[in-house]
């Protein structure tokens, strides 16, 4: 891996980590263009700039950290349990679900789903419109639509704004608060990964892991800003018809 390689993963890891798109299938397609072979190594590199990503997340809402939204992460914390006790009891499941033809199924209808629920979406009669008032048993529900983030290219974020938007999120709403649930998320499973994979750093990886970890983050904390303000004027419809035209083209990779 090149130092090239590094800052365009780090571009798309910080681009798609927190959009609903899925950071899956582009790795897929990144990796490929760039023949980087899927190795123990370059695995672990893709958990460092997770963390990045995570930690672009305690950059923008750093004050969300003090002691008087305990209750917040009570929710966030209830929310992360169903996830974590499936994801923990069928993880060699989940592994065994990938392929890259199943990642492009999922786009697919991730987008179907993201366009037939803003078609009767309504916003303006959405009773939660900020992060802290959203309730224990709306953060449940949106804890059980992450579940389906488990199927590779579903989207965490997709699954989880879906889910908030169900239960009545507006559109800001909803994408805080899967930013904020993201960070239990992937720390858990970044955490978990470095343990497994930790032995297989070395020093000559040091300067890509940097590039890669910075880049990450600097493109992590401008998207959450970027995307919170463009939800204040447009839908999540573009992201849908973006997730099919993607998803068809990992079939076509799959498939031809």
């Amino acid at each position: 891996m090149t130092i090239f390689d590094s800052i365009i993963l780090g571009i798309i890891e910080g681009i798609t980590e927190f959009l609903p798109i899925s950071s899956t299938g582009h790795m897929i397609i990144a990796s490929q263009w760039l023949g980087i072979a899927k190795t123990d190594t370059n695995q672990a590199f893709e958990v460092i700039i997770q963390v990045a990503a995570i930690l672009a997340v305690i950059a923008n809402y750093k004050e969300k950290f003090h002691p008087k939204y305990f209750s917040l992460w009570v929710k966030v914390a209830v929310a992360f349990l169903p996830i974590g006790i499936i994801g923990f009891l069928m993880s060699d499941i989940v592994k065994a679900l990938f392929s890259v033809a199943i990642v492009g199924i999922m786009f697919i209808i991730g987008g179907i789903i993201f366009i037939a629920v803003e078609r009767f979406y309504k916003e303006e009669e959405c009773p939660t419109t900020d992060v802290n008032d959203v309730s224990m048993k709306q953060a449940l529900w949106i804890g059980f639509a992450q579940i389906f983030a488990l199927i590779p290219g579903t989207s965490r974020a997709g699954s989880t704004i879906i889910g908030a938007m169900l239960v009545g999120l507006n559109r800001k709403t909803c994408a805080e608060f899967s930013f904020l649930l993201g960070l239990p998320v992937l720390a858990a499973a970044s955490g978990y990964d470095l343990l497994k994979h930790y032995q297989d750093f070395t020093s000559s990886d040091f300067i890509n892991l940097a590039v890669g970890f910075v880049t990450s983050f600097i493109v992590a904390y401008f998207v959450i800003k970027w995307f919170i303000k463009f939800l204040a004027k447009f839908t999540f419809v573009g992201f849908g018809i973006y997730r099919i035209i993607f998803g068809l083209i990992l079939l076509a990779m799959a498939w031809g």
